[in-house]
């Protein structure tokens, strides 16, 4: 009995521990989530705006520039994945990463040659016990990227798609990155960055409404080359904000889960204690009452 009630009490303390730990996890990613969401809603409306502009070079101009068009010259393709750096956000990485091992079997499937960019620990982690070769990886900023790390990240996409097939260039350039609904809800997206897949475009055209008009100065495809670099740029660092705001909430999640879990032990292991204690005091009434009967008869 004496043993239980010991091991009953260095459970608690470990217990008690690790509680510690959790919320202060809990209170951290709950002191940076606000700051975090604030930098999606900033990031926003630039986006979009942006997004609006290349859509309107892209639908009212004649041009064809190589961002808009499919290379055929190969089948390699980049994935960009981004994941975190630090765990304790429970399922976080792991659904991204799930999610973009099925991207990875759907284009080998037909017939293309994956090229893996990875931003975050974790992943990094992942597919280097795993033995995969990685074409670039990041790490250490996952909680709070910055706009240099978002044009580090797209200066090599965008590189591997202007590179000439025969030195490793890629004919498509995909992300895979957790968009952040709301506190409970994080939702893993993939999405298509280049050849130029414009998701919030201008509305469509009716057959009998005029379009509208359009100069551009200097030309369709000088307004191009400066803007679809700077929307490849604007939309990495957007889905960056994105993840990071995902993985502080995930992180807050899952930490307050684990602290009501750790109170939880810790009272069944007060209670396994006491009942302990309590068999040890009864044994040793017992064995009291026991010998004063046995000097008593004798």
């Amino acid at each position: 009995m004496a043993g239980q009630q010991r091991v009953y009490k260095a459970r608690i303390k470990s217990t008690q521990s690790l509680k510690k730990m959790f919320r202060a996890q809990e209170l951290i990613a709950a002191s940076r989530i606000g700051k975090a969401r604030d930098r999606v809603a900033m990031a926003t409306p630039y986006s979009r705006a942006i997004t609006r502009a290349v859509s309107a070079v892209a639908t009212h101009s004649d041009t064809s520039h190589p961002f808009l068009v499919e290379r055929e010259d190969t089948r390699r393709v980049a994935v960009l994945l981004i994941a975190s750096d630090r765990g304790m956000a429970g399922a976080y990485s792991a659904s991204v990463i799930r999610e973009t091992e099925r991207l990875v079997q759907r284009l080998e499937a037909e017939g293309k040659q994956v090229a893996l960019y990875v931003a975050g620990r974790r992943a990094v982690a992942y597919y280097t016990f795993r033995q995969r070769e990685l074409a670039g990886r990041w790490t250490g900023f996952s909680d709070a990227p910055t706009p240099e790390i978002a044009d580090e990240i797209a200066d090599a996409l965008l590189d591997a798609f202007r590179a000439p097939a025969e030195d490793g260039g890629v004919a498509e350039v995909h992300v895979v990155f957790t968009q952040f609904v709301n506190m409970v809800t994080q939702r893993p997206r993939v999405i298509r960055m280049v050849p130029l897949e414009v998701v919030e475009g201008v509305a469509p055209v009716e057959e009998n409404d005029a379009l509208p008009l359009y100069e551009f100065e200097p030309s369709p495809e000088e307004v191009l080359d400066a803007l679809l670099p700077r929307y490849v740029r604007t939309r990495i660092y957007a889905n960056l904000l994105q993840a990071a705001a995902s993985e502080l909430a995930a992180r807050q999640r899952a930490m307050h889960t684990a602290t009501e879990n750790a109170e939880d032990l810790i009272r069944t292991y007060t209670r396994l204690a006491n009942q302990a204690r309590q068999g040890e005091i009864t044994q040793e009434i017992s064995e009291i009452v026991s010998g004063a009967d046995a000097l008593a008869s004798s």
